[in-house]
């Protein structure tokens, strides 16, 4: 009996020992959620039509490129007619069936659904594969902001996907709102287009402008962008219109690096260059477009306009009368990883520490308010066994913070809601286990034999009740998000930690008071 007692009772020790060493100490083990520090929420929608009309673009230069391959084939001609929809217009009919076949010979047709009426060939993206660019580009995004999120420095931030092409980002912590809020909501979606309207140097006035240029209608190839005017300060004073090819041949995608720099007149400018695959598109369109202004659209906007002067390779440099802070963190986000599309911002809630402290606070004072009342009412209730209730809450707290640090999990205020709903449960199955004890003294048993019933009669009403809490607690963790997952964390390791306290912590005390001496009556 005496060798059982001692191997539970170091079972118990290296247990409590392992969890106070895990948790400690507190402040640097225990992560908080920014409702507790403070911090930032978004929500943000993917535009996932800009990842599908990138990729078409890219298919649509390769037919393009292939056609051209062939020697025979001249006078072919695309453009992008939807955000998945492209068209192929060859110089004939037999031509067209040429395109057709250079389509079904590279496998085009596995991602690609190839119709040809006449000399024009028209491709529309399978349904399968555009779900596919979509989910691609949500997952891609997510690393993306996670990547410039690391790069900021933001401490156990969280972010996730959710539903309807979605990104949750929370940031506790943060300090500097504002400058993380530009990092993250400026997608940095870089484009290159050669830019066909004007060609002077400079954007048009007005959008009626471009328009009268072409006698009122746009071409279908075309698309009008907006761009800043900036003084010699690199300040805005109005705004310059221009129509750009519709063509991407050179994204985001295909950057290696980025990093700040100074130009020749001692402006920040950021200094990019290619991958092999983006160098080689990147030359083919500068080399075809010599003499001609190459818009650098950034989030949909044309920062600059330089001539192309020369056939350029694998690199090169993005002006736009940025400060030094804005070069570095537009180097920051092109080097963590270009948005393969745009996003938008569809909620945003920012917590200050002060609200966060209160919350810890509030949390804390509620916590020790409940636990002194449980306390109070088990001491009250029954006697000297609730001195074992009590060290059996004790150590149930401790296991349960031991917890939270060892699973690196985030406490959160609905958290601090969850340990003091288990502390109410840890002695929930004290109580389950006492009344049982106390039902067989009352029917003349003795003091062993009505602690060894008591828990006997009551360790299926416990198991049914804390594990029908944790299933409904792990629901709650698999489809909850942010708080309501912090809650879900505490409750699982708090029900688990009670169980553990309350059946085998408290029943090796009984035994352990039990061994000492010849007990004829029991306080409780």
């Amino acid at each position: 009996m005496k060798r059982n007692l001692l191997w539970r009772g170091l079972l118990i020790l290296a247990v409590l020992v392992t969890a106070a060493f895990v948790a400690s100490p507190p402040k640097d083990k225990i992560n908080l959620g920014l409702d507790l520090q403070g911090g930032m929420h978004l929500v943000l929608q993917v535009k996932t039509e800009d990842a599908l009309r990138a990729e078409t673009d890219s298919d649509l230069d390769r037919v393009l490129n292939l056609a051209e391959d062939e020697g025979e084939l001249t006078g072919v001609t695309g453009r992008r007619t939807g955000d998945s929809t492209f068209v192929v217009t060859a110089p004939s009919p037999d031509a067209a069936d040429t395109v057709s076949g250079l389509a079904n010979r590279f496998g085009y047709q596995n991602r690609w659904n190839v119709s040809q009426a006449g000399n024009r060939v028209t491709f529309s993206m399978r349904g399968d594969e555009v779900n596919a660019v979509r989910e691609g580009a949500v997952s891609q995004a997510r690393q993306t902001i996670s990547n410039r999120v690391d790069a900021f420095g933001v401490a156990e931030p969280v972010i996730t996907t959710a539903s309807g092409h979605r990104i949750v980002v929370q940031l506790p912590g943060v300090d500097d709102p504002d400058r993380v809020r530009r990092l993250i909501k400026d997608t940095a979606f870089l484009e290159f287009r050669i830019v066909r309207y004007p060609q002077g140097g400079g954007g048009a006035p007005s959008r009626e402008a471009i328009l009268a240029n072409f006698n009122g209608r746009l071409p279908e190839d075309l698309e009008i962008f907006e761009g800043d005017i900036r003084d010699n300060e690199g300040n805005t004073i109005g705004e310059q219109y221009y129509a750009l090819e519709k063509r991407r041949t050179v994204t985001g995608r295909d950057l290696k690096n980025a990093r700040p720099s100074i130009g020749q007149f001692r402006d920040p400018i950021v200094e990019f260059s290619l991958t092999p695959t983006g160098s080689e598109a990147f030359a083919k369109l500068t080399g075809e477009n010599v003499g001609q202004p190459l818009a650098i659209v950034l989030d949909g906007r044309v920062v600059s306009a330089p001539w192309i002067n020369s056939r350029i390779a694998d690199s090169g440099i993005i002006e736009g009368g940025f400060d030094q802070q804005e070069a570095q963190d537009l180097a920051t986000v092109l080097k963590s990883g270009a948005l393969p599309a745009g996003i938008t911002t569809l909620e945003e809630r920012t917590v200050g520490p002060s609200l966060g402290r209160d919350s810890i606070e509030n949390g804390l004072k509620a916590g020790l308010i409940g636990s002194v009342l449980v306390v109070l009412y088990m001491l009250v209730i029954y006697n000297l066994s609730g001195v074992n209730a009590v060290f059996a809450l004790a150590l149930n707290v401790l296991l349960l913070f031991g917890g939270l640090a060892g699973f690196n999990a985030t406490l959160t205020l609905p958290g601090i809601a969850g340990i003091i709903l288990t502390v109410g449960m840890a002695v929930d199955a004290n109580v389950l286990i006492f009344e049982r004890i106390r039902e067989e003294l009352r029917a003349g048993r003795t003091v062993r034999s009505a602690i060894d019933l008591g828990y006997q009669k009551a360790l299926s009403a416990i198991i049914d009740g804390n594990v029908t809490t944790l299933i409904a607690a792990l629901f709650l963790f698999q489809f909850g998000t942010g708080p309501i997952r912090g809650f879900a964390v505490t409750l699982t390791i708090g029900l688990l930690a009670s169980m553990f306290t309350a059946i085998f912590v408290s029943r090796w005390v009984f035994d352990l008071v039990l061994s000492q001496r010849r007990v004829q009556r029991l306080s409780i």
